[in-house]
Parts: structure tokens; sequence; C-alpha cells
């Protein structure tokens, strides 16, 4: 489908949804409204890998932009779950999520370098550009990340990439989860080469990259059992795409977003720690109400990630002066409805 034809169905001013891979149908609210397809606006617009940036339209699928980086020794280091396959740039820019390396290369908004967008009049707009500098007033690139489409169809954005370690090595720690707390933040404060750490069922991982020196020095200093390089490299991918089995079956998933300092909450149901202890998932039959409370008093929130009843949102609803920043944003990108409706938050 060509932008014209994007303009013809948005100017039809009927709620759409905006879909293209499908791969997180599930997250967010239930999508509503007639379909819009983007999978057929896709392909790399530009790529400059001794600029560290690339620019690619919504449809393009993350397996072949990945493809392309990798050729050039690069990646996008935040990387984005791809789920069951299928997933595209667009999406993952919607949604916001990042892997196993957020809490050391940065989320998914942090490479965002530009955007263009279509709004709900039908406008083509562009944000940003294609390098990294202070932005005076509001940065709307970023804005249009963890969006879920609710402000405007994107059309192609443009992302830092970054080169790929040159040494990789990951460990593995037989833990209870409170030692396995405490031992990834006192981590932290020291100089290592950290990427990315998992704890699940009494078993605390970590992905050491960086230079090979480095490497090598921190798993003499750490200790552990050494994972094997292409186990090393499933596990990791795994949980990137939530194919671990920990993720398998249909209980509900929650998804807490916590000071990594937060000791263990002692909840019911299976969990699973990433990001040095900022992110945690549970999964099982929860009360949403207290669930939320307690993220609340620990200084957090909780999302109803997948599965469960989605009727009544699965964001922890916002105080009243950001949801009115919200309901601006929207009458502003998308003054009749058009976009995504109840995808974030059911009043947006």
């Amino acid at each position: 489908m060509s932008v014209e034809a994007f303009r013809e169905r948005i100017l039809q001013r009927k709620p759409l949804c905006i879909r293209s891979g499908g791969s997180k149908d599930f997250y967010g609210g239930p999508p509503a409204g007639e379909p819009l397809d983007v999978s057929g606006h896709r392909g790399i617009v530009s790529y400059e890998p001794s600029e560290l940036v690339v620019t690619a339209r919504a449809g393009t699928p993350l397996a072949e932009l990945g493809a392309a980086l990798a050729e050039r020794g690069q990646w996008l280091a935040f990387e984005p779950p791809g789920f069951q396959g299928g997933a595209t740039l667009g999406g993952a820019l919607a949604a916001g999520l990042s892997g196993p390396g957020r809490a050391s290369q940065g989320a998914l908004r942090d490479f965002v370098l530009g955007v263009q967008v279509m709004d709900g009049e039908g406008r083509v707009l562009t944000f940003g550009g294609q390098v990294m500098k202070n932005v005076a007033g509001f940065d709307v690139s970023r804005l249009m990340a963890g969006s879920l489409g609710t402000l405007g169809l994107i059309l192609e954005a443009s992302i830092k990439v970054l080169p790929r370690p040159v040494a990789q090595a990951t460990l593995r720690f037989q833990l209870p989860q409170d030692r396995a707390l405490e031992a990834m933040n006192r981590w932290a404060g020291r100089p290592l080469p950290v990427m990315s750490t998992a704890w699940e069922d009494q078993a605390l991982t970590v992905r050491l990259a960086g230079a090979e020196a480095a490497v090598r020095e921190a798993c003499a200093t750490l200790g552990g059992e050494r994972v094997p390089e292409g186990e090393a490299a499933d596990h990791w991918a795994a949980l990137r795409d939530q194919r671990l089995p920990f993720f398998s079956g249909s209980a509900p998933l929650w998804r807490l977003s916590l000071p990594p300092t937060t000791p263990p909450l002692d909840l019911p149901g299976d969990s699973l720690i990433e990001w040095g202890g900022a992110q945690r998932w549970l999964r099982g039959e929860l009360d949403a109400t207290a669930l939320r409370d307690r993220a609340r008093r620990a200084g957090g929130h909780a999302t109803l990630f997948r599965g469960g009843d989605r009727t009544s949102g699965v964001f922890t609803p916002l105080p009243e002066p950001l949801a009115a920043i919200h309901r601006r944003l929207k009458a502003v990108f998308d003054p009749h409805g058009v976009f995504n409706r109840g995808r974030l938050f059911p009043d947006l």
C-alpha cells in the first residue's frame, strides 16, 4: 500500500488498527478498528555504517534489517524482541520494547534519531534527523517510542546502530533470588563489562561483552560456570524473544519495572529477573490492584504484558495531570481518534 493509499484510508476518519507483522498483537489493549496493513511499506532507505545510522521504512522486518547490519559488523544494540517472527521496525518502535542488553546499552527510545509519520489529518510530518544532537522543545521522535501507534502512522525511522562487541562470554551462578539481586547490584558499581543479567529458577546468568582483555579479566574475577558459546547465544536470543519455558503457558504474564535494589517481593507465581533487578517478570493469576499497589510502594509500576483480562487496561493508570498531557497529545496528532483506539489506555 502506498503513502497516498494510507492517506485515503485515514481521511475516511474511521477507526483503524495499524498492523504489520502482528508479532505484538497481544501487547496493549485489545486491537480495535479496521486493519491498516503497512507490511508492504518496507525497505532500507539509507545506511551509513561509518555514521552509525540506518533509515528504514516501518514495514521492514527486523530480521532483514539485522542481516544488513551484521554484514558490516553492526547491530541494534537495544535488541528489540522479535517474538515469534514477523516483527518489523515500525512495530518495534511503536511498542518501545528492548531486550536483555537494555540496562547497559540503553532503551530503544535512546537510539531513535528521527521519524516520519502521517498524522490524523493525513499530513506527512518529519521529526528529528540522522545525527545525535541536543533537542530544543519536544522530542517527538522519541515520543513515538512506546505510543503503540496511537499518535500516528509511523512511515520510517532513523536509528542509531553500534558495532558488535569484539568479545563476549556468558557465566552462570547457582544463587537464590536475594543473593542474585545483591550480586547484580554489587557488580553494577564496579568497572565490569556486564551487558546482560537474568535470574530464573535459582540460576543467575551473566553476559559479558567488550574488549577481549576486559572480558577475559572479568571472567577470572567473577568465576562461575562458563556457558558454551552456542548455548549462550541461544539463551539470550530465547530470552529476548520470550521463547524460554518460563514464558510458555496460558497464565497471565506481568512485567514489573522496579528500582534494581528492590528486595524480593515474595509474590505467588513463577518469576524471572532481568536488567540487574530493574525488570521482573511474574507469571500467574494475580490481583491487578494489589500487584500495582505493591509495585508503586516499591517505587515502580506493573504492566499486564500478555494474557489475562485486558478490557480494563493493561498499563498502570496515570495520575490525572499526566493523563491530561496524553489526551492533549492525542488531540494534536489524532484529533478524530483514528489510530489504534484503546491500545495504550482505554480512553485514548
